[in-house]
């Protein structure tokens, strides 16, 4: 609709412009205007100001002036109906999409509410949508909304405000990623964040080492500092090259090469009769290998027992190619 409609803009300035050619062209040949004369007949005549005519007209100029009024005036109010219609659709356009997307955002529930999306925030919205989790940003620079709005929910304000959190569905969310540059204004978003919605869990960037306590106290559940993480990684690139490599071959980034997955074992026990790790057998029926058992306490067991039982609320984390992997999901009808 808006291509069309600056298509019909084109025309319409094209056809003003070819006018006012036609004009001064038709007075400099019929009356022998200047150039300047000409073009000053020209507006005069297409604008209806009702000037006087810089000397006597004769029959053919008379003639030619009427015609050009006639014609300009439906080629000035065709361009008029056509900008008009252009900023009144425009406008509406914004307010159907607007109402499209806080539709959109009011159905969802145990969704992510990622606040900022700066370079953090863009990577971690990346990882969701390669996981399929619902999500919303909060955003309040325009220019990057409507760089992402094909792909991303946004709402557009500051998260400091209760409003906008609210807006974001912050009341029914099940995580909240606050990625914004300022320890401050993260600190204010969780502290919000936690009285909306006390089950919340709150991951939050902190700058500062010194920051970190204080976003804990607020109601963070992890904080997280990207400079030291990026940091560690590139020192042990140095002691431990290998291992590193291995690991950053586990790569997680999408459907088509993830290595890792968690699985709560309420998928497994669902489907089949099973009481431990080995009659899970994982390995003989997809491929994949079980590496580590979170219990419902949250206590991390690496490389679990193959008797080890299995408990109500609990997860594993299965270790596979990303060919197997897809498999374990088919099979257990897995995300």
């Amino acid at each position: 609709m808006i291509r069309l409609m600056r298509s019909k803009i084109v025309l319409a300035l094209s056809l003003m412009v070819v006018v006012l050619l036609f004009g001064v062209v038709g007075y400099k040949m019929l009356s022998d205007f200047t150039w300047i004369e000409a073009v000053y007949m020209t507006i005069i005549t297409v604008t209806t100001v009702g000037f006087s005519e810089v000397r006597p007209l004769d029959a053919n100029a008379k003639i030619f002036t009427v015609f050009l009024i006639v014609t300009s005036v439906f080629i000035f109010g065709f361009a008029i109906s056509v900008v008009t219609e252009y900023i009144l659709g425009k406008n509406s356009l914004e307010l159907l999409k607007k109402k499209k997307v806080k539709k959109q955002i009011d159905s969802l529930s145990n969704h992510v509410v990622v606040c900022g999306f700066g370079r953090n925030g863009m990577q971690a919205a990346e990882k969701l949508i390669a996981y399929k989790k619902p999500f919303v940003v909060i955003e309040k620079d325009k220019e990057i909304i409507d760089r992402h709005e094909e792909d991303v929910l946004f709402v557009e304000g500051d998260a400091n405000e209760d409003e906008i959190l609210l807006q974001a569905g912050i009341d029914r969310a099940q995580y909240l990623i606050t990625a914004v540059p300022d320890d401050a204004a993260n600190l204010f978003i969780v502290l919000s964040a936690r009285q909306l919605n006390k089950n919340l869990f709150i991951i939050s960037r902190a700058s500062q080492i010194t920051s970190i306590k204080k976003l804990e106290f607020a109601g963070a559940n992890k904080v997280i500092m990207p400079d030291k993480i990026g940091g560690d990684h590139m020192a042990s690139l140095v002691v431990m090259p290998d291992l590193i490599t291995f690991l950053d071959q586990l790569s997680v980034e999408g459907e088509h090469t993830t290595n890792l997955e968690e699985v709560s074992i309420e998928d497994f026990t669902n489907q089949m009769d099973c009481h431990s790790l080995r009659d899970l057998d994982l390995r003989r029926k997809t491929g994949c290998t079980i590496i580590g058992y979170i219990d419902p306490n949250g206590k991390y067991i690496i490389n679990p027992e193959a008797d080890m039982v299995l408990q109500p609320r609990s997860k594993v984390i299965v270790l596979g190619r990303p060919e197997q992997i897809r498999k374990l999901n088919q099979m257990f009808q897995i995300g």
